[in-house]
């Protein structure tokens, strides 16, 4: 596997680390577990990282040493990829390796021509997708301007693109992928980690935002939502470490916007939360929240609903496909505080529909998105791209 920026070792919740780290991480363990030998390949991003860790689940992971070793935000990395596919190149050569798998279209933009030097089939996760953010984010997207065309390359280039939701098919689609040329392979939950808790204690109704503090996830609009809802509390986890909250400027944005709407007695940061703490306090809360602008798959619901607990989210990609409404939680539209503010008065007056999503909820994360049988789904486009892979006369697809 190539994850140029989300090393499945480091800790979730920075701006750039979130659920591509924690999916390349659970898929390379569960494809050990299913007798696979597991590479992942990383950026170097800190000076005294090792050339190469084995993970406590089995997994290797390599850090490339491309550009500075250093932490540089993931739009900036384009630069670094031909060492990044130089360095593959020749590791690939030394050891022979029978799938690439790349995650993000960076990745794919390094592993293809390294592949090529071997003749070894590359598949594609984007995880998402340059034409989305551009359509959502407008001006306001940092990504290099060449990333919608170069990923309308990789459609062409790769030997076939796993996507992780139904809503995303539409767009490769646009970008020229022939439909034989991709599967839909969702992400996963650990469903040994994440499990029901014991309702939440007598006190005044909670709910639970988790995730990377940008902009597009929509916190700020939970926040305005909370304004219509008298009484009712709101965690916030994610960002930098507890003790760093006070010097980030996302967290100012939206403290400012709580003091603005009046809710900021009603508001907690609890900054970045470690995965083992994660399922204590999805545990802790009466309704997890996830309204992203947008969003590629979204690990955050699943977890959710692992634990027993009601979802509400925006009606946007993974979650069109996680979130059934009326039976695990609601949907909304994005960037409507008013009408996510509706759901969620009318969710919390019935504690009995609660309890009645989160069973719900449980029941489908657990039988259809546990990583055991998301690897086995994964292991089956593996085995298809290399039986087409030793028929084709060149050796490749591509």
């Amino acid at each position: 596997m190539v994850s140029e920026h989300a090393n499945p070792l480091a800790s979730v919740g920075g701006v750039d680390s979130g659920g591509q780290n924690v999916h390349v991480a659970a898929l390379a363990a569960s494809l050990v577990k299913r007798g696979h030998e597991v590479t992942v390949f990383s950026r170097r991003d800190h000076p005294s990282a090792p050339g190469v860790v084995m993970s406590a689940d089995g997994y290797a992971v390599e850090h490339v040493p491309a550009g500075p070793p250093t932490e540089v935000p993931k739009d900036e990395l384009l630069q670094y990829m031909p060492a990044f596919a130089d360095h593959l190149a020749e590791r690939w050569a030394a050891q022979r390796y029978d799938l690439v798998h790349a995650h993000f279209w960076m990745s794919g933009v390094a592993s293809v021509p390294a592949a090529a030097t071997t003749g070894v089939p590359v598949v594609q996760t984007f995880h998402a997708l340059g034409t989305v953010k551009r359509r959502q984010q407008g001006a306001r997207d940092t990504s290099p301007r060449s990333r919608v065309r170069r990923e309308a390359q990789l459609c062409a280039a790769v030997d076939h693109v796993i996507a992780t939701c139904s809503d995303e098919v539409r767009e490769l689609r646009a970008l020229g992928l022939d439909s034989a040329r991709v599967s839909v392979v969702p992400c996963g939950v650990d469903v040994h980690a994440f499990v029901p808790g014991p309702p939440p204690a007598n006190r005044r109704p909670r709910l639970l935002v988790l995730g990377r503090l940008v902009e597009r996830k929509g916190v700020g609009n939970v926040i305005e939502a909370l304004a219509w809802l008298p009484g009712v509390e709101l965690v916030i986890a994610g960002g930098p470490v507890a003790e760093a909250l006070a010097a980030d400027p996302e967290v100012d944005r939206l403290r400012a916007l709580a003091e603005r709407h009046e809710v900021a007695d009603r508001v907690c940061f609890v900054g970045r939360a470690a995965r083992s703490d994660v399922p204590r306090l999805m545990q802790s809360a009466d309704v997890v929240v996830a309204v992203p602008w947008y969003e590629p798959f979204g690990i955050v619901p699943l977890e959710a609903m692992a634990c027993g607990r009601p979802v509400v989210g925006s009606a946007v990609g993974g979650l069109l496909d996680t979130v059934v409404p009326g039976v695990t939680g609601e949907l909304v539209p994005p960037r409507r505080p008013d009408l996510l503010a509706a759901a969620l008065r009318e969710l919390l007056a019935h504690p009995e529909r609660q309890a009645a999503y989160g069973k719900a909820g449980f029941t489908r994360a657990t039988r259809s998105y546990r990583w055991e049988r998301v690897a086995a789904k994964t292991e089956d486009v593996y085995a298809a791209v290399l039986s087409r892979h030793a028929q084709s006369p060149v050796g490749s697809l591509r």
